[in-house]
Formats: C-alpha cells, structure tokens, sequence
C-alpha cells in the first residue's frame, strides 16, 4: 500500500525552504536544528544544510564532520497525536563549503572534471572565491537551491518535503539571499548569471520563509526589527520570529511588582521560609531579596523587548531556556516547543 502524503506543516503550508538566521549568540543554529526535527514528523524527510563552514550540525548531532554529501543524521521528531505514531521522518544534513560547490559547478557546467580538481590544487578555487564573493554566495544558495528543487533526479538522489537552511548572520542575510544584485558587476550573462536567476525566483517565492531568530534584548531586538525591514525592501519573504532561550516566568506580575516596589516584608519571608522547613537567617533573606530584585529588573527589561517583538509584523514563537543545556534530548523537547506552536 502506498503510504499517505505527509500531511502540510503548521503555520507555513506552502514552503519548502526554511531559512534561519539571526544575531550571533542567539541561538539560530539550534533553532534551526530543532526546525529540521519538528518539521521532519508524518514521514516527512528534511534537509538540514549549514553554510558557514563551522560543522556546527556535526557537534549538535554528535556525528562525524559532515562531507560534502547529504547524509542521514537523526530520526524526525515522534508525533503521538497522529494516525501512525511510529511514522516518524528522517533529517538529512548537508555542509555546503564554496570550494565542493565551484568543483561540482566547473564539472556540472562545463565538464571540467579532473581538470577542476587541478585548478583547486593550484588554489584557482579559493581565489575565484575570495576575489569575487558574490559568486562564492551564488554557489552556497545555488546547492540549497539544488536540494530543494521538486522532480530532483540522478543516481541516490533523495526527494525532500522540507529543506532547513542556517544561513549566515541577520547583518548580512539580505546580501547572502540576494545574489543576483552581488553579480551585477561580475557576470551579466551565461550559466552562472541563469543559475542566480533561477535561485532568486525561489527566495522571493512563496515556498520559501526567512525566519529570524532572537533574544529579549535590546541589539537582537532592534537587529532582528532591521532584517525584517531589510529582508522586505528586498523582496524577500519574511518568515517568523522566534524568541529563544526564554526565561521561566515563576513569579507571577504581581509578586514581580511588589519586588520591584521593594514591598516585600522580610519577616513574613523568613516565616514562610521556616514553614517550609528552611532555615533562614538575615544572610539568607538577603540574599533572596536581592535575586529576586535581579529578576524582576529583568523580567522588565524582557517584557520591554516582547512588547517591540509583538510590534515587528510577524507571527511570533518562544523557545524556553534550558536548564541543562542542549543535547540531543534538548533538541528533541525545542523540537517540540516548534511544532506545538505550529511552527513545524
């Protein structure tokens, strides 16, 4: 029996690429890590692909450095409310370097084959990349593009129903996606001009979402504002905003108040402490009442930054903070955190 299409996903039925970006020290290759697992459930297969040359995919998932092949990496996340609970999906992943990617455009386009790994040992490639990073940047989006082109065909080839990207920094994300404008004075024809059309028909279409990642403070804050501005006079599809390493909320808005009112009666503290079997002297009291003043400062400063959040014209998604870090059962629960939200 063929087995049923995987159903469309969440709040973005329509896309096929997901593009991640976001502020250095926010989080956005975990997010897009956690993106690939949620989106990778019903039997979907995903792609998960890294561009910066960090192999940060192989240490989330604890595998080998990645090549320059796509290879299976974890099984997609298990969703218990479906028909099939065991029909989970699988994430591929994929770490585009710009040398493989020129060697395989040079052999694709112009058949080169021994003759291009030729040019790479006279550093040919990293001079054609480095001298000229417009197309270096061609190359990278032309691989995903490559990955996540429906009717895929060839020897192995494997057809995915998602592909996650964790593109470069929000700063320079604009530049990255538009390639076509970064060859304007490089190549105004031939293969690699046609193939630079042909990747910006898909960033600006809409089976593909930039989404952007960030904290609640301040620079993310006002980065992410500016991206979203920069990724829409560009024609770029803006995806959603994903608030990460969120805070717990224990205290609720009036206990933070009386903190910050400093209304808090030490005595009562020490009291209720006691009651619950701890003993508390004056240090201890203190102490407390100075944590507590630290949080709920920044509880303000964060409910400043949510409240511009909710401004930027964007569906908007929280990820918590996790107490023991991110491993791979930490991916697991963002993973799910995504796709409750309906963001996967």
């Amino acid at each position: 029996m063929t087995p049923a299409p995987a159903p469309p996903a969440g709040d973005w039925p329509r896309v096929k690429l997901h593009i991640v970006t976001g502020k250095g020290g926010t989080g956005k290759s975990t997010v897009a890590a956690a993106l690939a697992l949620s989106l990778a459930s019903h039997g979907r297969n995903v792609l998960l692909c890294e561009v910066e040359g960090r192999q940060g995919i192989a240490r989330m998932f604890d595998v080998d450095p990645l090549p320059y092949e796509e290879r299976r990496i974890a099984a997609g996340l298990a969703d218990p409310h479906v028909d099939h609970p065991g029909r989970r999906g699988t994430v591929y992943a994929l770490h585009i370097d710009p040398e493989s990617a020129l060697l395989e455009y040079l052999a694709m386009y112009y058949r080169l084959g021994r003759a291009g790994k030729a040019l790479d040992r006279f550093g040919v490639v990293e001079f054609a990349t480095t001298i000229a990073p417009g197309v270096r940047d061609v190359l990278l989006t032309g691989k995903v593009f490559e990955a996540a082109k429906e009717g895929r065909r060839g020897k192995n080839v494997r057809q995915y129903d998602a592909v996650v990207l964790d593109a470069p920094p929000t700063g320079r994300i604009a530049q990255f996606l538009g390639v076509n404008s970064e060859l304007a004075g490089l190549a105004k024809m031939g293969p690699i001009k046609s193939q630079a059309d042909t990747v910006m028909t898909l960033f600006r279409s809409p089976r593909t979402a930039v989404h952007l990642v960030t904290v609640l403070e301040e620079m993310p804050v006002q980065e992410t504002a500016d991206g979203i501005a920069e990724l829409r006079r560009e024609g770029l599809p803006v995806g959603g905003v994903i608030v990460n390493l969120v805070r717990p909320r224990d205290l609720d808005d009036a206990t933070v108040a009386a903190i910050r009112e400093q209304q808090v009666d030490p005595t009562a503290l020490a009291a209720e402490l006691k009651s619950a079997g701890v003993d508390a002297d004056d240090d201890l009291v203190a102490g407390l009442l100075a944590e507590a003043a630290d949080h709920a400062e920044r509880r303000e400063l964060e409910d400043t930054q949510r409240a511009l959040v909710e401004e930027l014209d964007a569906p908007t998604y929280e990820l918590p903070r996790l107490a023991d870090g991110v491993d791979m059962g930490g991916l697991y629960e963002l993973a799910a955190a995504l796709k409750a939200q309906g963001l996967g």
